[in-house]
């Protein structure tokens, strides 16, 4: 069966298709934000956050692996050196596509990759806790106001004062 096979492929041999997520990775560890198609987008992410991955282990076996995958030494020194302790803390999700419309000579969709900093708002985990919601007291219930009968009937009367003025 070929259930849960799909890759994206590019349009291209698998040769071609690694050499390209390499230096697209290469680019990405680099800059921190690159422009590209969004299917180049697409496969770039899961192979780059599975290189940042193994810079969080960072086990000379892993940078070994990462090496042989990025084909770029420097980038990979980078990666395992200054910016794995930033993803440190954070257990995937380490790029963010924003989609910027399409290109202008083939109309092909653009989008903006980029590695998400350790200091950004969506970065820290907002967990729900049941004892923060016992802790506060029930706020008081208000009732509603109800008119009182006098009221109506002095209204009623007035109405019937004006109409009467107007005849």
């Amino acid at each position: 069966m070929r259930h849960r096979k799909h890759r994206n492929q590019l349009g291209v041999k698998k040769e071609h298709r690694e050499a390209l997520l390499a230096n697209l990775s290469t680019a990405l560890i680099q800059h921190g934000r690159i422009k590209t198609t969004l299917k180049k987008a697409k496969a770039l992410r899961p192979f780059v956050e599975k290189v940042i991955t193994l810079a969080k282990k960072g086990s000379l076996h892993d940078r070994r692996i990462a090496i042989s995958r990025v084909r770029d030494a420097d980038a990979v020194h980078t990666l395992f050196d200054e910016k794995a302790e930033q993803f440190a803390d954070r257990n995937g999700g380490y790029t963010r596509i924003y989609k910027i419309g399409t290109r202008r000579g083939d109309a092909a969709e653009m989008a903006l990759i980029e590695l998400i900093d350790a200091d950004d708002e969506g970065y820290a985990k907002k967990g729900k806790s049941k004892a923060k919601k016992a802790d506060k007291p029930a706020a008081p219930v208000e009732e509603p106001k109800k008119e009182e009968p006098a009221a109506e009937a002095e209204g009623a009367a007035a109405e019937e004062a004006k109409t009467e003025e107007a005849k």
